[in-house]
């Protein structure tokens, strides 16, 4: 039997917490991903979501070859360990001469892939419990990973309100914030850190292909139609809370995969973005100049 709006809605205590998981990780990464894309770093995410794989593999087999070690280096700390060196990584290359932070990302990308594969292998797990961890699911999400996604989600969020002016400044012009004085290093390494868990978490919860589409896909839509850098922070966070609610429902009720499903309406998103930015430069250009002078 088909589902029905009415039926998502009733059902609301089983699909409750995936649908806002979805949601509230939209709005972060959408926020966050603006600072990506305008530093036109768009594949970082896809490099750390595997690194952050390597780090789950490697803390599941450090700890079980090392007694006691589990305790301290559960899975989510190896994959926060390992995003935060691949941004630190990929940082200091932006320094680099020209372009060589894609090649940084690239190489990066595949460490972690191949990484992922070679460690995986020799990990005593089995093969499902192992993809559960690795790759998360957006479909059924556990209690204490809802409440730690909406925690950390309502933490960055405040971090970014609070200092949205300084991480402005540092990713549209580093050298000018650094002229007026601002704490470069500081906002850039807060920024960084923001970045690194939330992504792990969120690959560690819902997988690497909803993280990815969250961190692009609604930056660059509310990039595309935004006139300053606030309202494309606002608009990120609410694309982002459309990509992630929308893209559960429209999974449940249509019996899509919720991932892919929340990437398209992201690609929806971004394809009406384009269509308004078009006709807003048609409008300019149709709209005379009061200095024009008049037939």
């Amino acid at each position: 039997m088909d589902m029905t709006l009415r039926d998502f809605f009733e059902l609301w205590p089983l699909f409750g917490d995936a649908t806002l998981t979805g949601t509230f990780a939209g709005m972060t990464l959408g926020v966050l991903g603006v600072h990506v894309v305008l530093r036109r770093m768009v594949f970082l995410t896809a490099a750390i979501s595997h690194t952050a794989s390597l780090g789950v593999v490697l803390a599941v087999f450090l700890g079980g070859s090392f007694a006691g070690l589990s305790l301290v280096l559960t899975p989510t700390v190896g994959a926060f360990l390992m995003t935060l060196a691949t941004l630190w990584i990929v940082h200091l290359a932006r320094k680099s001469p020209r372009d060589f932070s894609d090649a940084g990302l690239g190489a990066m990308y595949l460490l972690g892939a191949a990484g992922t594969l070679v460690i995986g292998s020799h990990v005593q797990m089995e093969l499902h419990d192992l993809n559960a961890m690795l790759f998360g699911t957006a479909v059924a999400v556990l209690r204490p990973d809802f409440v730690s996604v909406a925690g950390l989600s309502a933490l960055i969020l405040l971090i970014q309100a609070w200092m949205w002016r300084g991480f402005a400044a540092v990713t549209v012009d580093s050298r000018s914030a650094q002229v007026r004085g601002l704490p470069v290093r500081a906002l850039d390494l807060v920024l960084m850190l923001s970045i690194a868990l939330f992504i792990s978490v969120s690959t560690r919860v819902l997988g690497p292909l909803p993280t990815f589409a969250f961190s692009i896909l609604p930056a660059i839509a509310a990039v595309r139609v935004a006139s300053n850098m606030p309202r494309a922070l606002w608009l990120a966070a609410i694309f982002g809370a459309i990509m992630g609610f929308g893209g559960y429902l429209a999974a449940t009720l249509m019996d899509l995969p919720v991932g892919a499903a929340q990437a398209l309406v992201g690609l929806a998103l971004v394809v009406v973005a384009n269509g308004f930015a078009w006709l807003q430069r048609g409008l300019r250009a149709r709209t005379p100049s009061p200095l024009t002078p008049q037939a």
